[in-house]
Parts: structure tokens; C-alpha cells; sequence
């Protein structure tokens, strides 16, 4: 298989972004899913300076050589190790394939670090949503400027990105709730990795809808990210639970607040998701769709990733 396409896009993005202050910030260097690669469809590769981490989501003819020609790419941009993982096979195994495998791998956002489990199919930082942690952040400074004292509710926090960016950009106290404990474990060790205070930040384990009303007199909230699984085995599905969370949700919101709401389904057009929202509470705006992460191209914007800031007036 010639991985030309491939080792070129991977080439252009490693040279456009060595001049910038945060030329180490982890960005994904070949998006294959979004089907704007033909016969790359199933390829991704990451940066996670100093890794390399390939992700193949079926077999692919010659997957040896497009290995050691990544390898051969990248190694003058300081990286030390490549690691490849095969999602096609039983567990997802990670293998270090070229280099020296870097023990402590990091995904780095500008001064913030989160340290990644590469033994795991899921490494524990995503990529693709990094425009929704900016805008976060964008709005945790807002209102630190205006000296407002406020709340922010992280659901299906997983390993608690947003709240660390919260709490770097000044957030006074946010909820992190999610069903798994060992997630939010390491949210918290996020938190202090990057040495930041845990005063007022909570992790709380909890099911998000059903177990809404053990959690929902910890409002009012005026900030809150809500970024589900589209399929979480007895837990959430898009289809039959996203709208009833909607519907609950008003409860602990401050009178006016502003939402990012999260729909990872590329079955889910953007206006499904808009139609959604806009029948769960009168309350709610959509005041825009957040740009897609450009390291994540996709010939199909309604497959992508959407995110959308809302805005929620009380109306009664």
C-alpha cells in the first residue's frame, strides 16, 4: 500500500506547528475516520510528544512499513518512541514498535499536562473536542473578570479535562459527576499533577440522569458541560435518555446559564440535535455550533463531532 497521502499530511502538520509556542500540544496528525482520505478511512495517528501513537481500526496491507516510514518522519521533531495500536483485534493491544517506548506518556495543553494510559483502549484525553475546552475556558474568564462567584457542572466527566481547564482558568467550585470511579480517580490525580487546588472541586460518582436529584441541589449552576456516551451499556443511550437529561436539567441551573452540550453520533444530524434540545425546555437557545477541531476534517459536518453552546433563560 503506498502510505504517501498519508505521510505527507503527517509532514505538513509536524512542520506548520514547530515554530508555535505550543508546537509540544498534543493534536491528532491524521485523521483517516472522517472520510476525507479515501483508503484511509480506518488510520488515525497522534502526537503526544515525545510518542507517536497509531490507531488501526481494521488490518491494513504493509502496516510494518507505514510504521517505520512514520517512524523515519517524525524522529527529527524530538519524538522518541512509535507505538502502534490495533483496535481490530481482542483488546485493542498498544505495541511500541520503533524507538524507546516513553514510560510516562503525556497529552499536553499549553502548560497543562494529563498523563495517558497506553496499556488502555482508551488513553484517557480527547483530542477532538479541544474547541470545547476553549470555549470553556473562554467562559470561566469571562465571568472571573466580571467577579462573579459561580458554580460549573461537569457530567460524563470521564478523566476530568474540563475541569482541570476550569480550574486553571479561575473557576471557583465545580461538580465533576460521573458512573465510573476510576475515571473520576484520576481526574482528581489530574487536578494535581497539575498542581492545581482541589478546594470546591467535587468528584462525585453518580448516573448522571437517574440519580439526578442526588446531585441537583448542588446548584445553581451557571456554567455546565454535558458530553455523553452515544452508548453506554445500561446506562445511556442517545436515542431514549439524552432528551429526558434535558428535560431535568433546568432544575439545578441558575436563571440564566450557559450550556456546551456534546453529541458524539455520526447517526445524529445537527438538526435532530437541535430539535432535541429546543423540545426539552423553552428555556434553551442554541446560540451556535462550535467550530470543528481542524486536525479532524470530515466530509460529512452532521457525522462529525457536534457542539453546541447553549444558552438557558428561565422562564418561569
Amino acid at each position: 500500500m503506498n502510505w504517501e497521502p498519508l505521510l505527507q499530511e503527517v509532514r505538513s502538520k509536524l512542520e506548520q506547528s514547530r515554530p508555535t509556542e505550543n508546537a509540544l500540544d498534543s493534536r491528532r496528525l491524521f485523521h483517516g475516520r472522517g472520510n476525507s482520505y479515501p483508503g484511509f478511512e480506518r488510520v488515525c495517528v497522534d502526537g503526544y510528544h515525545p510518542a507517536i501513537l497509531v490507531t488501526l481500526f481494521e488490518a491494513y496491507e504493509g502496516e510494518d512499513v507505514l510504521a517505520q516510514q512514520l517512524w523515519a518522519l517524525v524522529q527529527p521533531f524530538g519524538y522518541s518512541g512509535l507505538a502502534v495500536q490495533r483496535r481490530y483485534q481482542p483488546r485493542a493491544p498498544i505495541q511500541w514498535e520503533w524507538g524507546e517506548p516513553v514510560e510516562a506518556p503525556l497529552a499536553r495543553r499549553g502548560p497543562l499536562k494529563f498523563p495517558l494510559t497506553f496499556e488502555r483502549q482508551n488513553v484517557g484525553f480527547f483530542l477532538d473536542i479541544e474547541p470545547g475546552r476553549a470555549w470553556l475556558e473562554r467562559q470561566v474568564r469571562a465571568l472571573v473578570e466580571q467577579g462573579e462567584d459561580f458554580k460549573l457542572l461537569n457530567l460524563f466527566a470521564f478523566t476530568c479535562a474540563f475541569s482541570v481547564v476550569a480550574r486553571a482558568a479561575g473557576a471557583p467550585e465545580v461538580l465533576n459527576i460521573d458512573l465510573n470511579k476510576g475515571v473520576l480517580k484520576r481526574g482528581q490525580a489530574n487536578h494535581q499533577y497539575n498542581r492545581l487546588p482541589l478546594k470546591a472541586i467535587r468528584f462525585v460518582a453518580r448516573d448522571a440522569l437517574r440519580d439526578f436529584k442526588r446531585y441537583d441541589r448542588s446548584g445553581p449552576f451557571r456554567l455546565a458541560v454535558v458530553d455523553p456516551p452515544t452508548r453506554q451499556r445500561g446506562a445511556f443511550e442517545v436515542d431514549s435518555n439524552y432528551a429526558k437529561l434535558l428535560e431535568k436539567l433546568p432544575a439545578c441551573l441558575a436563571g440564566e446559564a450557559d450550556l456546551l452540550l456534546v453529541l458524539n453520533s455520526p447517526a445524529h444530524s445537527e438538526a435532530y440535535f437541535r430539535e432535541l434540545i429546543s423540545a426539552a425546555d423553552p428555556g434553551y437557545s442554541v446560540v451556535e455550533r462550535l467550530p470543528q477541531n481542524p486536525d479532524f476534517p470530515d466530509s460529512d459536518p452532521d457525522a462529525a463531532l457536534k457542539m453546541l453552546h447553549v444558552r438557558f433563560t428561565r422562564t418561569v
